[in-house]
């Protein structure tokens, strides 16, 4: 029976266990979700029922590196106060030394790797580490950037915010400048020709129904789209952003005077696109920039 991605994430969601466990446990009961559920908890891998769906919206970005990587990765605690604890760190940062050295392709990986300094799995540490606090705790994700080359920037905005950034030529102080800048702003792309063509056939959408509403002639309304459209597409790509250190000079402008090119960024913010209470990181991180 093939299992659904949606199916397995509802029972991560439920039991706070891994992917590959709860996949395996799917299949074994042909897709019954009760029934997994019960499974798993006869044979200790989920939570107690208590705990079942509780969401994990907090915790923690980490960033470390060594000689040739740059590792990132997000960590999610169901409370602030659980992330701010010895425990949790120290599962966060021997997860980012795991990634770092063992440099896994995917999640599925990660949880199967023995985590840095324990015999156990980052999964089987992972569920040891719900039984001792009392909370679910979940890897979210994380990415692995190679410095080769390209000069890495990172920033963190205390553990809320991470961003990593590849820069061609340029040097360090302008790489972390260009990083903390991404924290600030929430670039989606580097360049304009990069924005998903269905964000911008959305969008286009929108600015249509608006001028034609307008009721001027069709040649106006097009300019009018055009001009809109335009505009959004440098507010959402880094380079046509205005650099928060220096609004009258674009990221591009930036990069032009000092030789360099960003060929990639990642940006991570903590429990981002998860049901949450609403903090507004990006306002700290300007205040911050700008002092």
């Amino acid at each position: 029976m093939k299992i659904s991605a949606a199916l397995v994430k509802e029972l991560r969601e439920r039991t706070g266990a891994g992917m590959m466990e709860c996949k395996k446990s799917l299949t074994e009961n042909n897709g019954d979700i009760e029934a997994a559920i019960e499974a798993m908890r006869k044979s200790g891998q989920a939570k107690a029922a208590k705990k079942a769906g509780r969401i994990a919206a907090e915790g923690a970005i980490v960033i470390q590196q060594d000689d040739s990587n740059v590792a990132m990765v997000e960590i999610n605690s169901e409370t602030d106060f659980v992330s701010k604890g010895d425990d949790f760190k120290g599962f966060c940062n021997a997860v980012a030394a795991t990634i770092l050295a063992e440099k896994p392709t995917d999640l599925a990986t990660l949880l199967a790797t023995n985590l840095t300094g324990s015999e156990k799995s980052v999964e089987k540490s992972r569920q040891d580490l719900i039984a001792k606090i009392g909370e679910n705790i979940n890897v979210r994700r994380f990415v692995i950037v190679n410095k080769s080359d390209n000069n890495v920037g990172t920033y963190l905005h205390g553990i809320k915010i991470g961003v990593l950034t590849s820069l061609q030529n340029g040097k360090p102080d302008l790489a972390r400048d260009i990083a903390m800048h991404i924290a600030a702003s929430r670039p989606l792309c580097v360049s304009s020709d990069q924005v998903p063509a269905d964000i911008v056939a959305k969008e286009k959408d929108i600015f249509t129904a608006q001028a034609v509403d307008s009721g001027k002639p069709a040649e106006i309304v097009e300019k009018m789209v055009g001009g809109r459209l335009n505009k959004f597409l440098r507010e959402v790509s880094l380079l046509g952003q205005p650099f928060v250190k220096d609004t009258d000079k674009t990221i591009e402008k930036l990069l032009a005077e000092a030789g360099a090119k960003v060929t990639s960024f990642e940006r991570f913010e903590v429990g981002e696109g998860i049901e949450k209470k609403t903090d507004n990181f990006v306002d700290e991180v300007m205040q911050q920039v700008q002092k």
